[in-house]
């Protein structure tokens, strides 16, 4: 049975924040679980990943008396950029631990250094009580640029494949197409948008990156008709334009920037997502008001589904 389900794990930006004030939209930091075709489909690894992987692991273990007979966890996981708020919870996915586990990690750094280079230095060894070689699990890191593209087929491991024009992003049958492009409006070493696509139905994830004036344009090509847009807004446009601390710069959007991009992609839905971590529930429901009136804008909350089929 055909299925494109996306699951919100973590909608925060910058620091995780455990509050009361904070419960209705969450305060865990980035990570959207996607189910496409009996794929799972990882957007970040922000502390949102842990949950998730919690209940993996349970449903790992009830799916077999013994670890030989259980379904193995398998898992593609997109990493848009190496800041802490979008890794924070990669050592903490128990399914890492699992001998059984084929996890395939997909990013990109500067052009000097590899992926797990990096994982290697930020998360473990000095960091955390196991090195990057210590995994029990079957963890493959591998670099992606944007003239590259990963292929999904059942029963296969990810297939990476050049992609240099529209016809190389075509997909036959049941295949899920995975694309993307490196933004420089994050610092310091830009962010990766990726685009999901089944049959004919296509997300758009696209965290930690500001607009210029007028609009991203080359986003709003990248992103054209998509079915869902998942749209970094941090910051209203009084604090992202705030006197004494202006937060233009920092890499972020503000939700107005998000419904222009909405617009010029023409994209079906928009998603905010990537809060401030100082916005409570208040704040955001106050903001939500504002945009009640348009039932294609929804506000992120962790455990929020969306059924793109």
């Amino acid at each position: 049975m055909s299925e494109f389900n996306v699951k919100f794990r973590g909608v925060r930006g910058s620091y995780p924040i455990a509050d009361k004030d904070f419960l209705q939209y969450g305060g865990n930091t980035s990570c959207v679980e996607v189910n496409v075709n009996g794929h799972l489909i990882i957007l970040d690894a922000g502390t949102g990943l842990i949950s998730l992987g919690s209940e993996l692991l349970k449903k790992h273990i009830l799916s077999g008396a013994s670890a030989k007979n259980r379904t193995p966890i398998n898992a593609t996981v997109l990493i848009s950029h190496i800041h802490q708020d979008h890794l924070q919870g990669f050592t903490f996915f128990r399914p890492l631990h699992i001998p059984s586990s084929n996890i395939n990690v997909f990013g990109n750094v500067n052009y000097n250094e590899s992926l797990s280079d990096e994982l290697a230095q930020l998360l473990f060894g000095k960091s955390f009580p196991l090195d990057l070689g210590d995994i029990a699990g079957n963890l493959n890191i591998r670099d992606l640029n944007e003239t590259e593209g990963i292929v999904l087929r059942n029963g296969e491991s990810p297939i990476v494949k050049r992609i240099e024009t529209e016809d190389d992003e075509k997909i036959e049958g049941d295949e899920v197409l995975i694309t993307c492009y490196r933004s420089y409006a994050h610092p310091q070493e830009g962010v990766l948008i990726y685009k999901i696509t089944y049959k004919d139905k296509v997300l758009v994830y696209a965290t930690d990156k500001e607009s210029y004036e007028g609009g991203d344009k080359k986003l709003a090509k990248f992103a054209r008709n998509c079915n869902l847009l998942i749209h970094d807004a941090q910051y209203t446009t009084e604090d992202y334009l705030d006197t004494f601390v202006p937060k233009q710069g920092y890499g972020h959007s503000t939700f107005e920037m998000a419904v222009e991009c909405k617009k010029q992609a023409n994209a079906e839905k928009l998603v905010f997502f990537h809060y401030d971590p100082n916005y409570d529930d208040n704040k955001l429901n106050a903001i939500k008001e504002y945009y009640k009136n348009d039932e294609n804008i929804i506000f992120a909350q962790e455990n929020l589904q969306i059924d793109l089929m």
